[in-house]
């Protein structure tokens, strides 16, 4: 079984000494507006490799995304696989109980009747996360 993407990027930013946390925190303004940034050209460079190819770029740009998502997450001392896990299960109550899928005119699965949010707030708390006031 091959490592996964939190343990790979987790070695990464060890051997290379970039922050690296283990409890749901929050960060210097500065720090999060680079990770930011970092994300941001990433997702650009897929949007602009989907369009014009070729396939094996667009793979790079794609891990690239998930590289730098799951190296924030690490910065900020989220357990990404978890909050993944809570996505998913939100996201399968999209589908009725029937069976049946609503989509929009693009394709996009929307929210039906039985749509249960995510509740990503539960899972941080479950890894030490302590929200401070709002």
């Amino acid at each position: 079984m091959s490592p996964s993407p939190a343990d790979l990027v987790r070695e990464f930013h060890l051997a290379f000494g970039l922050d690296a946390r283990t409890t749901p925190t929050e960060v210097a303004p500065e720090l999060a507006a680079h990770r930011g940034e970092l994300l941001a050209e990433e997702a650009a460079e897929v949007a602009e490799v989907s369009v014009t190819g070729p396939l094996d770029r667009l793979a790079h740009e794609l891990a690239d995304v998930v590289y730098v998502a799951y190296g924030t997450a690490l910065v900020h001392g989220i357990d990404l696989d978890a909050v993944l896990a809570e996505i998913h299960r939100s996201n399968m109550t999209k589908l009725g109980p029937d069976g049946r899928v609503t989509r929009r005119a693009d394709g996009k699965v929307l929210k039906g009747d039985h749509y249960e949010a995510p509740d990503v707030g539960a899972v941080l708390r479950r890894q030490g996360w302590a929200p401070g006031p709002s």
